[in-house]
């Protein structure tokens, strides 16, 4: 009998992440999202409860927990606000996580400690301004000289790349050519404040506001050797994999701003009155948020699946892919309709549905586009 109940670790963990987020993010989020600002306190906080070593073994900083504790973490946060969940998701999924999986015992012992506990953040440098979804396309490059790797080129909408609690940067190179003919691609750990290691001012943003993220760039960047991450040549293949396991954690994190959809539409529809009576008691305003709770708990059902096949170590690539493309859409369709229940003050600054449907868009585009997820879905069936 299959049972997606939660175990009573996780149970507390989430809990104890939901009560954060309606506490202490909840009340002053919006305020560093209409600055435009990081909110550097609030994930130190959060490095202090433990979630960026949520799935790190504890001789490394870790909580000795799994993939999908991260996951159940994301959704409580994104609940509340995606600037903090995607800080999260991108300082483990797409920083920490590629030191861990591919990188040295002398390379985990030097970063992990320190990413595991907050007191630092890495970033995941793979989306270049000329590629977009064609991650094959890189073409920034790097070449072994005098025993150092010197890096030049640039990366384009790199998440947690320029706050004050950065101190590296993994990004794909190309370092040779394959006996193919094709990019030799490899992994570089770039610690931040390498010289010819520039980070661009912040974008200026439809949503995460209180996010950061930014355009990078080489000039005759130079680190040792021992910076390589991984094999020479499988930086791609590395960085591919990555990806599959974040797709899992965005879906999650898309299920949050969902559900976050549905807690604040039911709250606002038992408060607003309209012809005598509040607009909770009118049919057309319960059908909208019974259907935005149908598609918040069966996105959650399609990342739960994935993530349950990730950790038996099962082929789980498709219902990633499943769970990514199903949930961002259900976050957009979601903040659409949670808008809609707020009327007027739902395209108002001041209330969380507006910073939700602000939010909502990028799902449907970053860590493989909408597009790149049916395309991924239709190969794995052996269509095409």
């Amino acid at each position: 009998m299959l049972d997606y109940r939660l175990d009573e670790e996780t149970e507390a963990l989430r809990k104890v992440v939901r009560e954060f987020a309606q506490d202490v993010i909840a009340p002053q989020i919006g305020e560093f999202y209409e600055r435009d600002e990081f909110p550097t306190a609030i994930v130190r906080q959060m490095g202090e409860l433990g979630l960026f070593g949520l799935p790190f073994p504890e001789e490394y900083g870790g909580s000795g927990g799994t993939y999908f504790t991260l996951c159940v973490a994301l959704e409580e946060l994104a609940r509340v606000d995606s600037s903090v969940a995607i800080t999260l998701e991108a300082g483990v999924s797409l920083g920490a996580m590629p030191i861990y999986r591919f990188g040295t015992e002398e390379q985990k012992q030097q970063w992990l400690p320190r990413l595991c506990n907050g007191e630092a953040l890495a970033a995941f440098g793979l989306t270049e301004p000329g590629g977009g979804s064609d991650a094959g396309a890189t073409s920034t490059t790097a070449r072994l000289e005098d025993g150092h790797w010197v890096v030049n080129g640039s990366k384009a909408f790199i998440t947690n790349s320029g706050t004050d609690l950065t101190e590296l940067v993994t990004v794909t190179a190309v370092t040779g050519t394959r006996p193919d003919g094709g990019k030799e691609i490899s992994a570089i750990a770039i610690p931040s404040g390498t010289p010819g290691f520039s980070v661009g001012k912040r974008y200026s943003k439809v949503g995460w506001n209180a996010s950061d993220t930014r355009e990078l760039s080489f000039s005759d960047c130079r680190v040792p050797a021992e910076n390589l991450v991984g094999e020479r040549g499988r930086g791609y293949a590395q960085f591919l994999s990555i990806l599959g396991e974040g797709r899992i954690a965005i879906s999650a994190l898309a299920v949050g701003l969902a559900q976050g959809c549905v807690d604040e539409s039911v709250k606002y529809a038992a408060q607003r009155e309209a012809f005598g009576q509040p607009i909770g008691r009118n049919q057309a305003i319960q059908f909208m948020i019974a259907d935005m709770e149908v598609r918040a708990s069966t996105a959650r059902l399609a990342y739960y699946r994935a993530a349950e096949k990730m950790l038996r170590g099962e082929p789980y690539a498709r219902e990633a892919s499943i769970a990514k493309l199903y949930s961002s859409e259900v976050a957009m369709d979601n903040a659409r309709y949670a808008t809609q229940v707020h009327g007027g003050y739902g395209f108002m600054n001041e209330f969380p549905v507006g910073r939700f449907y602000r939010d909502a868009k990028i799902l449907e585009i970053g860590e493989g586009t909408s597009e790149v997820q049916r395309m991924l879905i239709a190969r794995d069936l052996g269509v095409g």
